[in-house]
């Protein structure tokens, strides 16, 4: 599926600082792709073993590469955090906008409310966002990564914000509305996966539904057909 122009915008606002066009020069293509290489090694490493496994000496190991290529593109450990942070909140923001809009194409008679909501929740079982909560997690007690992570944490936030007000002009009059919804699902979703272990599949899926609900029915008095949505 090709980009849409939503998709170029929100993704070009989130593009961290070490991600620009393709380069057209091999070599410089060819260390790009390594600097990717490591960043997702480093998303690997979170996974496994939480921000204290976040080492340079153990992204260097699981990407094959050598400690003076990995010196290279990141000096120090913080630096590699720093770009770590970047990495995860712009995958988490392509993930979702690629499973959100695909599932738009064979919607059928599905409010587009409900397919975001949806796609949100699939979304928050992804590796990238249970990297993400490590970082969260992490950022609580290190100052150090936390000023680092606030920033993008704030970022990723506005930028869903400004797309919501771009992307759904109708709402202008309920915007607050519109919000608490998308934010309401952000909670809820985030809590239950925390949760999953101990409420398990019944008790997950009957909360899931009533979210739905609850979201339809705020949205309803704009949009009787519920067909306006959108979830960060």
């Amino acid at each position: 599926m090709a980009e849409t122009t939503m998709q170029k915008r929100m993704l070009a606002a989130m593009r961290p600082n070490g991600m620009g066009e393709v380069p057209e020069r091999w070599q410089q293509r060819k260390s790009a792709q390594t600097r990717l290489k490591m960043l997702e090694a480093a998303v690997d490493c979170l996974v496994e073993g939480g921000y204290q496994g976040l080492t340079t000496a153990q992204v260097a190991e699981r990407a094959s590469v050598s400690r003076g290529a990995m010196h290279h593109h990141f000096a120090t450990r913080m630096d590699l955090v720093a770009a770590v942070v970047e990495h995860v909140f712009y995958q988490r923001m392509r993930l979702f906008l690629e499973d959100y809009l695909a599932s738009m194409v064979k919607a059928g008679d599905v409010p587009l409310i409900d397919l975001a909501t949806q796609a949100h929740w699939r979304s928050v079982q992804t590796r990238e966002y249970a990297a993400y909560l490590e970082l969260a997690v992490a950022a609580r007690t290190d100052a150090e990564l936390d000023a680092a992570f606030e920033p993008a944490a704030r970022r990723f936030d506005e930028v869903w914000t400004a797309e919501m007000i771009e992307s759904f002009p109708q709402w202008q009059d309920q915007w607050q509305a519109m919000k608490l919804g998308s934010d309401f699902a952000i909670a809820v979703h985030s809590g239950l996966l925390l949760h999953r272990p101990v409420f398990g599949p019944d008790r997950i899926e009957q909360v899931l539904r009533l979210t739905l609900d609850a979201i339809r029915a705020l949205y309803k008095p704009v949009d009787e057909t519920g067909g306006a949505g959108f979830l960060a």
